[in-house]
């Protein structure tokens, strides 16, 4: 169980970054949902004891990770949103080197977990090839298979599917669906429809602060009877003051005559061209943040 309590983080700048968080998270695939610039590098970064919080305070079942950084990193897996690897060094050469300094003393051993890990993020047929020669999609992989390499029981994942191509997307994907069913695993994204796939539980993220946090199915239920959608030019739904709007837009998307769909929030049917429609996660991130900018 990790348990983070009034954690804050302020930059020199003057970014508030994490402000006062609170939040529980047990086993499985935990997805935190935000937005560019919500905080969840920092919380990721500072959970991963890569920087100090101001205030506040961090356990992983019983380790005080502030007191004692060395003990989480011990049953801590790390991959950050972005990762450099040498050049012209093979997967399999790489790992063995990550694997000595997480403490894999024993060269037998060492052979065996590589060999396990590689397998896992089917790379094993490549482990002779350049890491740095790998796609973007093999990278991410390779980063799964260096943070796998000491059993991890804490696993943090920043931001790990942007950039990747759908097919790319799907194996990482199905990887950490694996690996999350004994592991308390945080998985950290504004791709939604990664934590609709992924994850039993979420917290959406906002200004430094857990906005809401529970699972899809009910943050999804808490919509029912209140999303709405019509189809129509778009000047018709603008009023020409803001105060006469009847409604709150989430999401939009253009038909091929040029026409919309919309999708509101309104706690009763706004207008006789809007019929009502059946809430999805993407409804109640889109609202959630809304609210959270009001």
């Amino acid at each position: 169980m990790l348990q983070i309590n009034h954690l804050t983080k302020v930059y020199k700048n003057g970014t508030r970054a994490i402000d006062d968080l609170n939040i529980q998270i047990g086993k499985g695939m935990f997805g935190l949902l935000g937005p560019n610039g919500a905080g969840k590098s920092s919380l990721m970064r500072t959970i991963a004891t890569l920087q100090r919080p101001d205030n506040g305070t961090i356990t992983f079942n019983t380790i005080n990770v502030l007191e004692d950084a060395m003990s989480l990193r011990k049953v801590l897996g790390y991959l950050p949103q972005s990762f450099g690897v040498y050049p012209n060094i093979s997967a399999e050469k790489l790992l063995d080197y990550f694997a000595t300094l997480k403490g894999i003393s024993a060269k037998k051993d060492r052979k065996k977990r590589i060999q396990e890990v590689l397998e896992l993020v089917n790379l094993y047929d490549v482990r002779k090839k350049a890491v740095s020669g790998y796609s973007g999609g093999m990278k991410q992989r390779f980063g799964i298979a260096q943070l796998l390499l000491n059993n991890p029981q804490l696993i943090i994942v920043d931001e790990p599917t942007a950039g990747l191509d759908p097919a790319e997307r799907k194996r990482f994907l199905n990887i950490l669906r694996e690996i999350g069913t004994s592991n308390t695993v945080i998985f950290s994204t504004h791709i939604v429809d990664d934590v609709r796939e992924l994850c039993n539980e979420l917290a959406i993220m906002n200004h430094g602060k857990i906005l809401a946090q529970s699972t899809p199915e009910l943050v999804v239920q808490s919509l029912v009877g209140k999303i709405w959608t019509a189809v129509g030019q778009r000047h018709a739904f603008a009023p020409q003051k803001p105060q006469d709007q009847k409604y709150q837009i989430l999401s939009s998307n253009y038909n091929p005559d040029n026409s919309i769909n919309i999708r509101v929030f309104a706690t009763e049917q706004p207008d006789p061209q809007f019929q009502p429609a059946t809430p999805n996660l993407e409804d109640v991130y889109f609202h959630t943040l809304q609210q959270s900018n009001l």
